[in-house]
């Protein structure tokens, strides 16, 4: 089969690699789309704990094309949706309900084979049928799984004033969630005027451009939204210029809630006299937890609307074109069609 296959960082090619076969208890998935996410731009640079050979994409959809033995409740020609994430279970973080960081995780797309190849084997308990649901929008699951676990980390209250700072496939998916969370207003702000008519189509109450010349503009207009601050401010950007308006930008009480996936090295100056002085919450959420189930029910009711979400296909020659697309303002999302 064909796949992308990296040996070390910044380096990969598209190669034939011999055809996994599925063992007891797994099966074989067609890959149908494999979404390019923010993570695979960091696995690509050698963040992120990569395993090599790498063969990246965490975010599947497929058909089962091989069944194993022992499996009984796939069939052949089924549509998947696959949780990429398998946790030992008995590890200090596992028996601590944190499945994310397990002592023994294998990661399918960056330290186990992932989904940017032809084929992809992977436990049957892993796979959730999802024939409901058109491929294009089944891909969105992994990353609506992640958002979910996000909330669940946030624990917003009722009646929130939440600033979402990030039009992308992300930003979008958490203001959508937001306000089925229950937030009484989301403000979205971002660069890109496409991506805040998507947000706005999707039910953000409020939109602001951030113009990256003149972003003092945009502040202004986030205070006159909110003078006292918002009660919850969200980066989804993983850009530290960014996560440097949010704490100005919280009311007093407030949660900053880092969302977004910044380079290792980077570094924020935080003042700790104004976390303790004005009560500040500062949250992070990694990864997803127990989520997979309900991010397929919010697809499948559309709480999760992804029209216009998806806006860039690539086939897998053009896995290094796919990539730059991640640095595209006109790309909201692209996936990978092997």
């Amino acid at each position: 089969m064909k796949a992308v296959v990296y040996d070390q960082p910044r380096r990969f090619a598209v190669t034939e690699v011999a055809d996994p076969h599925a063992g007891p208890g797994e099966v074989r998935l067609r890959v149908a789309l494999a979404g390019v996410c923010g993570t695979d731009a960091h696995l690509h640079d050698g963040q992120f704990d990569p395993v090599y050979p790498l063969t990246p994409g965490h975010e599947i959809v497929g058909e089962v094309d091989e069944v194993g033995e022992g499996v009984t409740d796939l069939r052949a020609g089924q549509r998947v949706v696959l949780d990429n994430m398998q946790s030992c279970g008995t590890c200090s973080s596992c028996r601590r309900a944190r499945p994310a960081y397990c002592a023994h995780l294998v990661a399918q797309g960056v330290n186990a084979p992932g989904g940017f190849a032809q084929y992809i084997v992977a436990p049957a308990g892993k796979c959730h049928p999802a024939d409901d649901l058109a491929p294009d929008v089944a891909v969105l699951t992994e990353p609506t799984a992640c958002v979910m676990h996000g909330l669940d980390v946030l624990g917003l209250p009722p009646g929130s004033d939440v600033l979402v700072f990030g039009a992308g496939p992300t930003g979008l998916l958490l203001a959508q969630l937001l306000r089925h969370a229950g937030a009484s207003r989301v403000t979205v702000a971002a660069p890109t005027a496409g991506k805040l008519e998507i947000a706005a189509r999707h039910g953000a109450d409020e939109t602001v451009r951030m113009d990256r010349a003149d972003p003092e503009a945009a502040v202004a207009r986030l205070r006159e939204l909110a003078p006292e601050g918002f009660d919850v401010v969200v980066d989804a950007t993983g850009a530290v210029g960014v996560l440097e308006q949010c704490m100005p930008l919280t009311r007093d009480g407030g949660t900053v809630f880092v969302y977004g996936m910044t380079d290792e090295a980077d570094r924020l100056t935080v003042s700790p006299y104004e976390v303790f002085r004005r009560e500040l919450v500062i949250k992070g959420s990694f990864s997803q937890a127990y989520s997979f189930d309900r991010a397929l029910q919010a697809l499948r009711t559309g709480r999760v609307v992804a029209d216009g979400i998806i806006t860039h296909t690539f086939a897998l020659d053009d896995y290094a074109d796919a990539l730059a697309a991640l640095h595209d303002r006109s790309c909201v999302k692209a996936v990978v069609r092997p």
